[in-house]
């Protein structure tokens, strides 16, 4: 039993010992860190942004990405150097409740709220119309603003988002906020490394997906611990509880759907009972079926991929991103 155990400890991957503060103090991101300062609910906030300038001859069009709820701007590493290389300007934000922003103690979440600040973020910056490209459930967050701000959207781009199904009508038990606040105190470097490895990328791993563990459960086991679980559980509560999928079909922007096909996240799956597990998350089916719902959509499967074929093969991903961005 000893040769099984230990290679199944190798092969986890070492347990995070880093931890950052509140407003992920202390993680290195790929180019500089700016705020923007505002008032929301009553509330002065931060947000956090970077806002990179064209490598290359600049084609005038500014891209916007959206990080999803276990990522941050910085995950966008990869996205930003082909994006910038290929001539664009990219802004990348931390909403509120993520990674570098302010973690309020009371706030009321709402995909129209975030994308309110968003708007609000990029009028400071000079932005009036951009490409916004959004990941996981930052893919719901780029649909809610471009129903909230059609005219302020060139092309829409999602990336395996989550919010392609309902998952509480068909069958997710309810979650209470108090309930997510207690699991999310429970959250480890272990725990992060086995849902994404099992969710995200099909079982298999790679070392240069670590350092997002540790980004990840450094945050969340800093000095801020409870303020940081806080502001997760009332995230969670907004993405189980605020579908867009229902929408889809008044999108009157151009879209395009980057999907790795291989994906099974589902929030609230693990609560959920074997039927409804076995029938939700299933991003093969779920990509088909937002593509028909979607007015002007276009459809790109990557076979076999999880749920970030953006850093999965990122080679792939930006040949096909930028191609579509190139119609």
């Amino acid at each position: 039993m000893i040769r099984p155990l230990l290679a199944a400890l190798l092969l986890a991957g070492p347990a995070s010992a880093a931890t950052y503060g509140p407003q992920l103090e202390g993680f290195p991101y790929p180019h500089p860190l700016h705020k923007y300062s505002f008032a929301s609910q009553g509330v002065n906030l931060e947000m956090a942004y970077m806002d990179v300038a064209p490598a290359a001859a600049a084609n005038g069009k500014t891209a916007v990405l959206l990080h999803g709820k276990n990522f941050c701007g910085a995950t966008w590493e990869q996205t930003i150097a082909a994006l910038t290389k290929a001539g664009y300007r990219v802004v990348a934000p931390d909403q509120v409740g993520f990674c570098a922003s302010s973690k309020p103690e009371h706030y009321q979440y709402s995909f129209q709220q975030l994308a309110a600040n968003t708007n609000a973020l990029l009028k400071h910056l000079g932005v009036g119309q951009a490409i916004v490209i959004g990941h996981s459930t930052g893919g719901m967050l780029a649909a809610r603003y471009a129903l909230m701000y059609p005219d302020a959207v060139a092309r829409l781009v999602m990336v395996n988002p989550i919010g392609l199904e309902d998952w509480k009508a068909l069958g997710v038990p309810p979650i209470s906020v108090d309930q997510w606040y207690a699991r999310e105190l429970k959250l480890s470097a272990d725990s992060v490394r086995a849902y994404e490895r099992a969710t995200y990328y099909g079982g298999n791993w790679k070392p240069e997906y670590e350092k997002w563990v540790d980004m990840l459960a450094g945050l969340n086991n800093g000095p801020g611990k409870k303020l940081v679980a806080w502001n997760s559980a009332l995230i969670y509560d907004m993405i189980l509880t605020q579908p867009v999928v229902y929408e889809f079909p008044l999108l009157k922007v151009p879209t395009t759907l980057l999907i790795g096909d291989a994906d099974t996240t589902a929030i609230g799956k693990d609560a959920a009972p074997p039927d409804v597990k076995a029938r939700i998350g299933r991003y093969d089916v779920l990509g088909k079926e937002a593509a028909r719902k979607i007015p002007q959509a276009r459809l790109v499967e990557f076979k076999g991929m999880g749920h970030a074929p953006q850093m999965e093969d990122p080679a792939a991903f930006h040949r096909a991103l930028l191609e579509e961005l190139n119609r």
